[in-house]
């Protein structure tokens, strides 16, 4: 295991703790900062974050989104976490992911090699590791809780609303994403009004589909908004789930985009899972990256 007793960052040692509590937390951009800084992660390349989106080009499935994905397996055995092979993503109304494209198995343009490179994309499968190292969820159905390694699936996503077409974040209203953790960074955003695009927490006891603007206030437990670039929001998806308001442009007769970076973490599919057949540990062989996740010591 990772040594999970020492502290990357006393900051992170503190959301974390939170999370064993509460089961979610928020991590403001300044504080996401000063943690991939002490990481040794350069300036430069936290902003250069802000402009990776561009590369994306279309989604599978929704008109108002471009999306790309890759696969990461973290090894605590071997203490680093490794880019896999591409391979299909699919989610289903049974892990509490209902959308008209649930069940089905969906091909995304993959992560450009330039994102996975960046030493602040890297930084952050760092901190998604060390909230990994001791986390204990609820477990879900035809998952492998005695493995040492943990899948997960980084989507970089970007929102768009322009005059004919409103760009929802999460169309699928309340949901969980059929994982242990998520991990959603903010990148970037371009006309995006103030009060849109507000992320709610739910009690698991929430309906799900419901829409952000029809559920229950009792089981409503916080909420929060990605602003700025590097805002973090951690949730352990199987203890709570969320919604997501649209994305509503300040200047309604322009476009408006939001990005952001998720990362879905589970234990590996045991056979049954829907996904087993398409969760491959092999590496990547034509954009490998490796990062090593026993770096953590005192701060």
């Amino acid at each position: 295991m990772l040594g999970v007793e020492r502290v990357l960052h006393p900051l992170l040692n503190e959301h974390r703790a939170t999370i064993d509590r509460q089961r979610w937390t928020f991590v403001p951009a300044a504080e996401t900062r000063e943690i991939l800084t002490a990481l040794g992660v350069p300036q430069s390349a936290m902003d250069e974050m802000g402009v990776l989106s561009d590369l994306l080009r279309s989604d599978p499935t929704l008109p108002f989104r471009a999306a790309s994905n890759g696969r990461f397996c973290t090894d605590f055995g071997t203490h680093e976490a490794y880019r896999t092979e591409a391979q299909p993503f699919v989610l289903t109304a049974e892990e509490d992911f209902d959308r008209f494209d649930s069940g089905e198995l969906r091909v995304f343009d993959e992560l450009a090699p330039r994102l996975c490179m960046n030493a602040a994309f890297q930084g952050l499968l760092t901190i998604n590791a060390y909230i990994l190292a001791t986390l204990a969820p609820r477990h879900r159905p035809l998952l492998d809780y005695s493995s040492d390694q943990w899948i997960t699936t980084v989507f970089n996503a970007r929102t768009i609303t322009t005059p004919d077409l409103i760009g929802e974040p999460a169309l699928e209203g309340v949901h969980s994403d059929g994982v242990d953790l998520s991990m959603t960074t903010f990148l970037s955003r371009v006309n995006m009004c103030r009060d849109s695009a507000v992320t709610d927490v739910h009690e698991m006891a929430q309906v799900n589909g419901v829409r952000w603007d029809e559920i229950d206030p009792q089981y409503r437990i916080a909420t929060a908004q990605h602003w700025d670039l590097l805002d973090i929001l951690l949730v352990v998806d199987h203890e709570k789930k969320h919604s997501v308001s649209p994305l509503r442009a300040e200047d309604p007769t322009a476009r408006a985009t939001r990005d952001v970076l998720t990362f879905f973490s589970r234990k590996p599919a045991a056979e049954g899972h829907v996904s087993y057949d398409h969760d491959s540990r092999q590496p990547h062989e034509r954009h490998p990256c490796r990062v090593d996740v026993a770096v953590v010591r005192d701060r």
